[in-house]
């Protein structure tokens, strides 16, 4: 069991833990330098009052997360299985759902444990670790793990810097190897899953509830593009919802392949639909001059990336991305605009649509908002974790 250490805080941070809010900031803190990865600490306001105790793991602006407001609770396995067998329970619906068979059953703080998410592929277990010192823990977690479920294997992802040091065999860690690709289904639908190549495994399910209302609102009859496409499982969604015809672009060689396997999976020909490698900036420009315009339109750009030509921060650029999708959209057709950028608020995220269309001389309704699905439970007092925002804007 880790050493526990008491360390004594700044007010406005012991304030903010005596509310709830689950994240150590660093500014909350005198000095930081002695703190290891993986610490237990427990926190005691300038008074020497108890406030808290949680784990030092370092992640952007935080140093650590709170995990209990017991002074005299251990963090040991049985900690753990207690945390982990409540999200289980929480999610007994996804369980009993034969149509989702992908889902996320542990997320983070939202549970009681940030840096830590567990998700579920068809009785494969994924854990992503997003910390050095959450990861000090991997036993003690497996064993609650484990012990909480019946299982054909576990998988992990180290989602930290591992210094070179990320050398484990296609990130297995116990039960039986899965075959690849793992066939699961959402609402029905299904996706290829690869829990041993990469970061990344072809889907992310955030978007779940998106792709449904996609598929079953605004897809019949509709030419649709779909931007940023990564494995087009928008498109998928879309194609099977009755759309013409699904346009799928993404500047990664690698979505060509992996797309086209999603439409096979779904018994969609993917002959009869666009998969185009190529920059989404260029693509725009390329649709404009060309005159092509679309009935739905999907953006769902990464928070920030660089290509050769161009470099795009969400935060930024997002409202100069959302003219780029007016001009080639068709009066009354649908823009699906989506964000990952924990930073900033819907209210925000809202304000960049409104700037876009005052400048595109265009009117517009928003027709659906989404946020996170009810298995990515959130922490009502850590705003950032709450980072997904769609909206469905109607052009006019």
């Amino acid at each position: 069991m880790q050493k526990e250490l008491d360390i004594k805080i700044k007010d406005a941070l012991s304030q903010d833990l005596q509310k709830g809010v689950p994240i150590f900031l660093k500014d909350g803190f005198n000095e930081i330098e002695s703190l290891e990865e993986g610490s237990i600490i427990k926190l005691r306001n300038p008074a020497g009052k108890f406030v808290g105790k949680g784990y030092v793991g370092k992640q952007n602006k935080g140093i650590g997360w709170l995990l209990t407001k017991n002074e005299d609770e251990p963090i040991d396995t049985a900690f753990f299985h207690k945390k982990i067998t409540a999200a289980i329970k929480q999610r007994a619906d996804y369980y009993g759902n034969k149509d989702t068979t992908a889902f996320r059953v542990f997320n983070g703080e939202g549970d009681g444990i940030g840096g830590l998410t567990i998700d579920y592929f068809d009785e494969f277990y994924l854990i992503s670790w997003y910390s050095e010192g959450i990861y000090s823990f991997k036993e003690m977690i497996l064993e609650a793990l484990e012990t909480s479920v019946s299982f054909k294997g576990i998988y992990e992802k180290k989602r930290f810097d591992t210094k070179g040091q990320y050398l484990e065999d296609d990130d297995f860690v116990k039960g039986e190897r899965g075959e690849f690709p793992l066939i699961v289904k959402e609402n029905g639908q299904n996706f290829a899953i690869y829990l041993n190549d990469g970061a990344m495994v072809g889907v992310f399910l955030d978007q779940r509830d998106v792709r449904k209302k996609i598929r079953d609102t605004y897809s019949k009859g509709k030419n649709v593009l779909n931007t940023f496409s990564y494995t087009g499982a928008f498109s998928v969604f879309a194609a099977a919802g009755g759309a013409t015809k699904t346009t799928s672009v993404d500047l990664a060689k690698r979505s060509l392949s992996k797309t086209t396997e999603q439409f096979e999976v779904n018994g969609i020909d993917p002959e009869k639909q666009d998969i185009i490698v190529m920059d989404v900036f260029d693509y725009f420009k390329y649709a404009k001059r060309k005159e092509l315009a679309f009935d739905v339109v999907i953006l769902d750009p990464p928070s920030f990336a660089r290509s050769k030509k161009y470099t795009f921060s969400s935060s930024k650029d997002y409202t100069n991305l959302l003219k780029d999708a007016i001009a080639i959209t068709e009066k009354n057709g649908v823009i699906v605009a989506s964000t990952n950028n924990a930073t900033f608020g819907m209210k925000k995220f809202k304000s960049f649509v409104d700037k876009a269309f005052n400048e595109s001389n265009r009117k517009y309704t928003i027709e659906e908002e989404f946020s996170l699905p009810s298995d990515f439970s959130i922490s009502p007092l850590f705003k950032e974790g709450n980072y997904l925002k769609v909206l469905f804007v109607r052009t006019k």
